[in-house]
């Protein structure tokens, strides 16, 4: 159907039916033109399916969707359209082993739930490339992911599973740490509140060194504090010598302990309460590193 030009009569406004078809090859491009839906709902194309420059208009009333495809199967998916459809794009439970795809491609509203990709390439300037290992790579496909219209998690994971198995692991983790801030829109309140707080912390188990800047810049800043000003000691002549660091490390690390903090306290309400606030963190930050491993490992 190269150069075919379709219009969907009535007010279903459907172009094309091929619901349950099997072909070995489906040849939509050469500026094939669709006023209306186009339906590959259950389609079965054991080789090359092509939209490569082709229009899908959608209904005249722009009220339904450009192209279902929900449960298609297809070896080779050409999706490189002209310009991206004016309705919405349904691939819920579709299958393909090779996805193209450009800029213009997709509309504001995808359905991704259940869509399975082996590997993606994108059209960039007449000439397709592989799209991982570019810069902005992840940012363009969960910006995609995110064109759902609600959250599921299925797309997120099918992406990082990309990625991981093209052996870039930490876009992987990106697309994953994106799931979780996505996911956190959803959440009551107070969910909301502990997953910005694991976010910070540790970014979701996925950015474990969060936690080291944290305990990094604390220790700079208790150590600084308390260095500046003399205690008072809990028992005058016992226990060891002030040091500073190791009283701020010793406020930080809630298990265990160093032998300071019940040694010496401070007359200063500020000082005193800065100690407080330096265990209030301490607890905090070892909650969030464990929760947020934890999860990692759960999920991986």
């Amino acid at each position: 159907m190269r150069g075919a030009r379709l219009t969907g009569p009535g007010p279903s406004g459907v172009a094309l039916v091929l619901d349950n078809a099997a072909a070995s090859t489906l040849d939509f491009s050469g500026g094939f033109t669709a006023n209306g839906t186009v339906r590959l709902r259950g389609t079965r194309i054991s080789d090359n399916l092509s939209f490569e420059g082709a229009f899908l208009n959608g209904p005249p009333d722009g009220a339904g969707p450009s192209l279902v495809a929900m449960l298609m199967q297809a070896v080779d998916f050409d999706f490189t359209l002209a310009r991206p459809p004016s309705g919405i794009v349904d691939l819920r439970g579709a299958q393909v082993s090779y996805l193209h795809d450009s800029d213009r491609s997709w509309p504001e509203v995808v359905e991704l739930d259940g869509f399975v990709y082996g590997s993606i390439k994108v059209d960039e300037d007449g000439e397709r490339r592989e799209a991982v290992g570019r810069r902005d790579s992840v940012a363009r496909r969960v910006a995609w992911v995110r064109r759902g219209p609600d959250y599921n998690p299925q797309p997120y994971e099918q992406l990082a599973g990309w990625y991981r198995k093209a052996g870039h692991d930490d876009d992987a983790r990106r697309v994953l740490l994106a799931k979780q801030r996505h996911r956190r829109r959803t959440l009551p309140r107070a969910a909301r509140v502990w997953g910005h707080l694991l976010d910070a912390t540790v970014g979701y188990g996925y950015r474990p060194w969060l936690a080291g800047v944290w305990l990094l810049s604390l220790t700079l800043l208790g150590t600084l504090a308390f260095g500046a000003h003399s205690p008072t000691p809990a028992k005058r002549g016992e226990g060891a010598p002030f040091q500073p660091l190791v009283y701020t490390l010793d406020l930080l690390i809630p298990i265990g302990g160093l032998g300071q903090r019940t040694a010496w306290y401070w007359p200063n309400g500020g000082l005193q309460g800065l100690a407080y606030l330096l265990i209030a963190f301490g607890w905090v930050l070892t909650t969030a590193v464990i929760a947020g491993v934890t999860r990692a490992l759960q999920k991986n």
